[in-house]
C-alpha cells in the first residue's frame, strides 16, 4: 500500500448528491479494493500510477472557518472514499473533521464498510440526526472477500446492532446488487432489528472494473454470464424490473413500507425501517 500525505485547502465540497449539501472524504483512493468501486475514476484526476486500492493519500486541510455556517447543513462522509479504512486508526483524520464540527449544528451521514467506527460512536451521537451506513451486498463471505478487502459482514452487522442500540439512525446499504448473486430478502431479514432504512442500488458497470466484473462472472458464474451480458451489453433492465416487484411484494409480506428514490420519512429509532429501491437513480435524477 502506497501512503502518502497530502495538503488540501479545504475538505469540504458542495455535493451533487440527493442526500447531502456536502460532500466530505479524508483520503483520496481506499484500501479496500473493492472490484466494483465506481470511485475508481478519480484516477483520471489524481495521476495516480498505482492500481486502484493500492495507493491511499492522507488530507490535511486548513482549519475550518466558522463551522457554525453549516448549521442545519447536511455533511456526508465517505462518498467516494471509506472513511474508516484501517489507516484512520493510526492518522485519525475522519475523528479530526469530528472534533472540528461538533457543536456546529450540522447534520452527518457516514459511508463505510468498518466497524471502526465504533470507536467514534461518542463524538458521532452528539450530531443531531447524524445516520451511519454499512455497505452489506452478501451474507456470503467468500464472495465479499472476492469482491473486497473491508472486514467482514459479521463485524459490519455487530457494529450496526451496536449504533442501533445506542439510538443513532443506520442504514443497511445494499450495493451494489449483483443480479443472480445478492439475496436482497436475506439481507433485509438478517439486517432489519438493526437499522432504520434499507437502501437497495443495482450494480452499474462502467469504465475499467466494468471488464473486470464481467471476466469474474464469466470464470466465476458462467451460468449467470448470459444475464450479465444482457444487463451490461445489451442495455435491458428486465432484471431489475422484475426484481423491484418482488421486493414491493416482500416488503408487503413483511410489513415493511417500500418507496422510490426518497429516504425523507423518518419513524422511530425501533420502529420497522423503511426500504428504497435506488435502482437506475441516477438516470431519474437527471
Amino acid at each position: 500500500m502506497v501512503i502518502k500525505e497530502i495538503n488540501t485547502k479545504s475538505i469540504l465540497s458542495k455535493s451533487n448528491l440527493p442526500v447531502s449539501d456536502y460532500s466530505v472524504n479524508p483520503y483520496v483512493g481506499c484500501s479496500h479494493a473493492c472490484k466494483y468501486c465506481y470511485a475508481s475514476f478519480m484516477k483520471r484526476f489524481t495521476n495516480h500510477p498505482e492500481p486502484w486500492g493500492t495507493f491511499v493519500d492522507v488530507k490535511y486541510w486548513d482549519t475550518i472557518k466558522n463551522p457554525k455556517n453549516y448549521a442545519g447543513k447536511e455533511l456526508f462522509i465517505g462518498s467516494m472514499t471509506d472513511p474508516y479504512m484501517p489507516i484512520e486508526e493510526e492518522y485519525k483524520r475522519t475523528r479530526s473533521l469530528l472534533e472540528e464540527m461538533q457543536g456546529s449544528g450540522c447534520r452527518i451521514s457516514i459511508a463505510t464498510k468498518s466497524d471502526l467506527v465504533l470507536r467514534d460512536m461518542d463524538l458521532i451521537e452528539s450530531f443531531p440526526d447524524a445516520r451511519v451506513s454499512w455497505s452489506i451486498n452478501t451474507l456470503d463471505e467468500d464472495f465479499r472477500s472476492e469482491m473486497d478487502h473491508s472486514v467482514s459482514i459479521e463485524r459490519k452487522i455487530r457494529a450496526m446492532q451496536q449504533f442501533h442500540e445506542a439510538g443513532i439512525r443506520t442504514t443497511c446499504f445494499i450495493s451494489p446488487i449483483f443480479p443472480g448473486i445478492t439475496d436482497v430478502e436475506s439481507i433485509i431479514l438478517r439486517t432489519k432489528d438493526y437499522c432504520n432504512l434499507v437502501w437497495l442500488e443495482n450494480l452499474n458497470l462502467r469504465g475499467d472494473y466494468k471488464k473486470v466484473i464481467l471476466t469474474y462472472i464469466k470464470e466465476k458464474h458462467p451460468d449467470l454470464y448470459p444475464l450479465y451480458d444482457e444487463i451490461y451489453n445489451n442495455g435491458k433492465k428486465d432484471y431489475w424490473e422484475k426484481l423491484n416487484e418482488e421486493i414491493d411484494g416482500f416488503c408487503a409480506e413483511q410489513s415493511l413500507e417500500y418507496l422510490r428514490n426518497d429516504d425523507s420519512q423518518k419513524r422511530g429509532i425501533n420502529d420497522p425501517p423503511i426500504v428504497v429501491n435506488y435502482f437506475y437513480h441516477e438516470e431519474i435524477t437527471k
